[in-house]
């Protein structure tokens, strides 16, 4: 048994580390701090083992404590937060292999920093690619931090020890301009009032979604998972998500991915009366199902349903693949997330409510992918929505341009 807790007296706050000891006759020992910094510092740095030789060996191998990690990530969750979906299990799954694959020369109990040192020499030679040798090494970060506080170990030796290699947000993202999200929006008009009535149909599904992911922000893995009792009267709740894979619709990855998002009349109209009049029958309360009355997989919608209004649009460019040149979509369905958050970022709405809006864990996160965009915010979003801002005409059925 291990806790922090919180002492409010005459003197001040302070924070009691409570742990289990053997030398002391109630079983417990206590150290106190002054702040809660401080606590967790001492409770993560395994001293309460070191001092009272309480160290539990059950676990003596790197594949016995990396076994034992994703258990705990999957059936308790670590430092409090919820257990992991499957598919973010899998993931580290994935990682977990390379921690495996690597021949310790120690018991977990007896590594040290130059251990770590050469554990990371080696998956920066084994690794398929540098971010999986960073990845590998941060979930073994995670691994022994786990260890020292449950006992296992006396200290996280491989704190301090990293690689550091260029983000995955230094190249700069792609962020269509209000220009391009107007054709775009003009294109899924067209497309839904086409004289093709196939086309006319499948459009009267995609036009929605393609409107809701305008204005919303939302990741294509929320949005094609939204139930229709998630559609309030001004916006709508976000709290699920639809898996890696596309094999099941789970919970959002993380806490932060809840979250509720005003969006503009307009668009709540169309989303509404799609779900309420049009949407095929299905036990999963999807908004935009597929003909069977399952969800629709991100990648159809991309090929099928986002690249063609790109096409119609104009949205294209010239790329060379294997000596060829060949025509294809400008912009990712993710693309209009980085839209929406630009869109945020020019009413110079607070950051802390851009990282709600954005369902970002870590406001460092926000930093990193639109740190360049940063510059001179202040104030809140006044109107409701993102669509309102594009000067688009909402007076009539379709903003659609004849033909």
């Amino acid at each position: 048994m291990v806790d922090v807790r919180k002492r409010t007296g005459t003197k001040g706050t302070t924070y009691q580390v409570r742990y289990a000891s053997k030398s002391t006759k109630s079983g417990y020992a206590y150290e106190t701090f002054n702040t809660l910094k401080e606590a967790r510092e001492f409770l993560q740095s395994g001293k309460t083992l070191a001092r009272h030789g309480d160290l539990d060996t059950s676990i003596r191998t790197v594949s016995q404590a990396v076994a034992r990690w994703l258990e705990i990530c999957e059936k308790e969750g670590t430092d409090g937060n919820e257990p992991v979906t499957k598919y973010t299990l899998q993931s580290y799954e994935y990682f977990s292999e390379f921690m495996e694959a690597y021949d310790w020369p120690k018991a977990v109990q007896d590594l040290a920093a130059p251990d770590i040192a050469e554990f990371r020499s080696w998956l920066l030679i084994n690794c398929p690619s540098r971010y999986v040798a960073r990845k590998t090494l941060g979930y073994f970060h995670s691994v022994l931090h786990e260890m020292a506080v449950r006992g296992h170990i006396t200290s996280n030796v491989a704190a301090g020890v990293s690689i550091k290699s260029d983000s995955r947000y230094d190249t700069p993202i792609a962020i269509p301009t209000p220009g391009d999200v107007r054709e775009l929006l003009s294109a899924a008009d067209q497309l839904a009032n086409s004289k093709n009535k196939q086309t006319a149909r499948t459009w009267k599904r995609y036009r929605p979604i393609l409107y809701l992911a305008v204005d919303s922000g939302m990741r294509p893995q929320e949005y094609l998972a939204l139930a229709h009792s998630a559609i309030q009267h001004n916006g709508v709740k976000v709290d699920r998500a639809i898996e890696g894979g596309s094999k099941k619709i789970s919970v959002t990855k993380t806490r932060a991915g809840r979250r509720f998002i005003e969006i503009s009349a307009y668009t709540l109209d169309m989303v509404r009366y799609y779900s309420e009049n049009l949407r095929v029958p299905n036990e999963y309360d999807l908004v935009f199902p597929t003909a069977s009355g399952k969800w629709q997989c991100p990648r159809n919608w991309r090929n099928r349903g986002f690249n063609e209004a790109c096409i119609k649009a104009g949205l294209v460019e010239q790329v060379e693949i294997a000596g060829r040149t060949i025509e294809q979509p400008k912009y990712r369905p993710y693309d209009l997330r980085h839209f929406y958050a630009s869109m945020l970022f020019a009413k110079k709405v607070n950051m802390k409510k851009i990282q709600v809006l954005m369902g970002h864990a870590n406001i460092a996160t926000t930093l990193n992918v639109y740190g360049h965009l940063i510059e001179g915010m202040h104030g809140g979003l006044e109107d409701a929505g993102i669509l309102t801002q594009l000067g688009l005409d909402f007076c009539g059925k379709t903003v659609a341009r004849t033909l």
